[in-house]
């Protein structure tokens, strides 16, 4: 299962080893999960991984950014994407574009209240609310 990690779940898991972040960053295999993220994505998250303290940057560098597959930043899609946030259209289109059953985010606001949970069949969930529905479905 492909997953598509927003800058806000690869912050997460750099600055805490707890939480559903750290947890799906750490488990990737075991789940049979292929984690993957756009340039656009790790640039902000390193961008912005002082403001977590000096830990955080050795996270990700040695935890957090091997278990992420970085593609290039899509900008186009060959259907119509009607997203007002500007500065999250490249993650949306990516995570399509990479063929991602879900993206995660923990920014709710701006992709559930903007998206609604699914576009074009992707589902969109928190870390926490993805791991749940693993559980449910008896993945986890």
């Amino acid at each position: 299962m492909r997953l598509f990690l927003d800058s806000s779940v690869l912050l997460a898991a750099a600055g805490s080893s707890r939480g559903a972040s750290s947890f799906i960053i750490t488990n990737p295999s075991s789940c049979g999960w292929v984690l993957v993220t756009a340039e656009y994505c790790a640039e902000e998250t390193r961008r912005n991984l002082s403001k977590l303290g000096a830990a955080a940057t050795g996270t990700w560098t040695q935890t957090v950014a091997p278990s992420v597959r970085i593609v290039p930043t899509r900008t186009s899609l060959d259907r119509p994407l009607v997203f007002p946030k500007v500065k999250d259209r490249p993650v949306v289109i990516t995570a399509l574009a990479e063929k991602c059953e879900w993206l995660l985010t923990l920014d709710e606001e701006d992709f559930h209240g903007k998206l609604g949970c699914e576009v074009y069949g992707m589902s969109i969930a928190a870390p926490g609310e993805f791991l749940i529905a693993q559980r449910e479905r008896g993945m986890l």
